[in-house]
């Protein structure tokens, strides 16, 4: 009897889940105009600065960004003698992904 309800559940949770994945997600479109934008703006990125150009500094930029709702890139160019091209590589999301300092 256990088995059986056991078994019955993991056929409703399957139909359930492939049901959602039909009727709802499969309709899903990313906006990448407000990912990249919010992306951009995320504090988080900053740690990739912080062996550039320090803790503290990297903290400065992180709450100018986000006071002034400017992108990291944006404060950090205020705040740092890097380039735009120099952040640019440094504060790269995709190769922020594979780990290690970019830009050096």
């Amino acid at each position: 009897m256990i088995a059986y309800n056991l078994l019955q559940s993991i056929s409703l949770l399957a139909n359930s889940a492939r049901l959602m994945a039909d009727s709802a997600i499969k309709g899903f479109t990313v906006n990448d105009d407000a990912l990249n934008n919010a992306l951009s703006r995320n504090p988080i990125l900053v740690t990739a600065l912080n062996s550039v150009i320090g803790y503290e500094k990297g903290a400065a930029v992180a709450k100018k960004a986000y006071a002034e709702g400017i992108t990291v890139v944006e404060a950090a160019l205020a705040l740092t003698d890097l380039s735009e091209q120099e952040l640019l590589k440094l504060l790269d999301p995709a190769l922020l992904t594979k780990g290690g300092i970019q830009g050096l």
